[in-house]
């Protein structure tokens, strides 16, 4: 009988489910929309009611709809959900309020317990894991800043360190590692999907760390880049990098390796989708004509502008970073010239040259190089993009087989803990398949190196110190702001 997996990957703006055999073929894939995050106040960002949820069983009911095999050939299930995300459950584990975004400015300090309902404390994976099995478990590899837990043995740390932040042992699920069972799908879901009645749901990681495993990273000179949501790079490494500066040293997905991640970009392909939705219905008439996306109205125009989008330069901050919240979003260089597909390449450009920046910080403190990069996430779909990233920084950029490199990787830890394959490393050898090789423009390389060096990386000295005065002005009580706000 063939052995297949299913990989879930829940994720900020929607639920992708694929299945996968053993050499990492993508059977079919399903995905479901989440609704947007709701912001009732200025720092406040939570994902509405059940909606984690509800998307991820209409995701798994999506991808089995398009499968046509026998769904008892498929073994288990790999669940990678968003990170840095709290939930509060009652005792029964019932939500207590919705759950809260990484967006959101309360996940920038420990939790502070204000609801006398909240029994348990806990992240996406402990959430969705126990929705699906029933189990109170959690992926020590999700585990991520505020969240009281030794990282040398993969277990909670001591009541002090628990205590410091604003936790009791109790309110915590048990841990368990990557490529370990929550336990079984609970009945009724199994018997809703159409499953085995013994199939098993597997922890992962965080969602980069199954990425950058779903992508296949092992050689110290490789770089993976995720253009999602949160836009950021990763390098896979054995040895934790203790006072980083420049980059985030955090969990792989494997057990006691480690994953170095630049500092990203918030609402990265977001801002892509919100020009999309800004750009007007003409583009969704020619997408509709045409029967192709979208997206590929505006890449196919975008790709004919020149390199430098003739002169608009974009800076990408449409969600400021909690020390720099006075940063917001630009665009300068405008003339006559420029259409909505300039606005477009140039908001594509800006993702290279700000996620090549962050990269060469972190290299650059790591006393480290790269000679090739993969690139996965839903803008890894967009040639133009990934042609812009291949020659900013001249190196050899692959795209890759799966839709999400993300639920590959959850797929390849539950072939790890059903014991299909070695381990992670053969998971890797055998299961991630590259889908395109793109080669770089020496001519562009050179364009993009000299606007990225002489322009681009110069522009926040001059920008933040405005900014800065602008922000501190619309955020200072007075009589002016009082009564004349609508003038703001």
């Amino acid at each position: 009988m063939k052995k297949l997996f299913m990989g879930i990957d829940s994720g900020s703006q929607s639920t992708k489910v694929g299945i996968f055999d053993q050499q990492g073929n993508e059977i079919c894939y399903g995905s479901d929309l989440l609704q947007n995050t709701e912001t009732p106040a200025p720092g406040v960002v939570y994902h509405p009611g059940e909606d984690l949820w509800e998307s991820l069983v209409r995701a798994i009911e999506d991808c089995l709809d398009k499968f046509t095999g026998d769904r008892r050939q498929i073994l288990g299930i790999g669940l990678c959900t968003i990170r840095c995300c709290r939930v509060l459950l009652d005792e029964k584990g019932e939500l207590v309020e919705p759950v809260i975004s990484w967006m959101d400015m309360r996940m920038s300090q420990p939790y502070v317990h204000q609801n006398d309902a909240v029994k348990y404390v806990t992240t996406t994976s402990g959430y969705l894991g126990l929705r699906l099995t029933g189990a109170f478990k959690d992926s020590c590899s999700n585990q991520e800043v505020y969240w009281p837990m030794d990282w040398q043995t993969l277990q909670w740390a001591d009541d002090a360190e628990i205590q410091r932040q604003g936790l009791t042992r109790s309110q915590l699920f048990e841990l368990i590692k990557p490529g370990e069972s929550y336990g079984p799908l609970r009945a009724e879901l199994a018997e809703r999907f159409g499953l085995n009645a013994d199939i098993r749901v597997f922890a992962t990681g965080n969602d980069k760390a199954v990425e950058v495993l779903g992508a296949g990273i092992t050689a110290a000179d490789e770089i993976m880049i995720s253009l999602g949501t949160f836009i950021s790079a990763m390098m896979y490494r054995h040895d934790y990098f203790s006072h980083a500066e420049s980059f985030f040293p955090t969990l792989a997905c494997e057990p006691f390796k480690y994953v170095y991640e630049s500092t990203g970009i918030r609402r990265g392909m977001w801002t892509v989708s919100w020009f999309k939705h800004l750009a007007g219905e003409d583009i969704s008439k020619i997408a509709e004509m045409e029967n192709i996306s979208e997206e590929d109205v505006l890449n196919r125009i975008a790709e004919s502008i020149a390199p430098g989008s003739e002169g608009l330069i974009t800076i990408l901050d449409w969600l400021s970073p909690p020390s720099h919240q006075f940063r917001k979003g630009m665009m300068f260089g405008f003339d006559q010239r420029h259409t909505k597909y300039h606005i477009y390449r140039s908001i594509l450009e800006a993702i290279a040259y700000t996620i090549k920046n962050n990269i060469d910080a972190m290299l650059q403190e790591t006393a480290s190089s790269i000679n090739s990069i993969r690139i996965i996430g839903g803008g890894a779909k967009s040639d133009v993009l990934v042609q812009i990233i291949c020659d900013l920084f001249g190196k050899e950029t692959y795209t890759l087989q799966a839709n999400s490199s993300a639920c590959l990787g959850a797929a390849m830890c539950t072939a790890v803990g059903l014991g299909m394959v070695q381990d992670f490393n053969q998971a890797k050898r055998d299961m991630v398949q590259i889908k395109k090789k793109y080669i770089p423009n020496q001519k562009n390389h050179i364009y993009y190196d000299g606007i990225n060096k002489n322009v681009y990386m110069k522009v926040r000295s001059y920008t933040d110190p405005l900014l800065s005065e602008v922000y501190d002005f619309l955020n200072r009580p007075s009589k002016y702001t009082k009564n004349n706000s609508s003038c703001l």
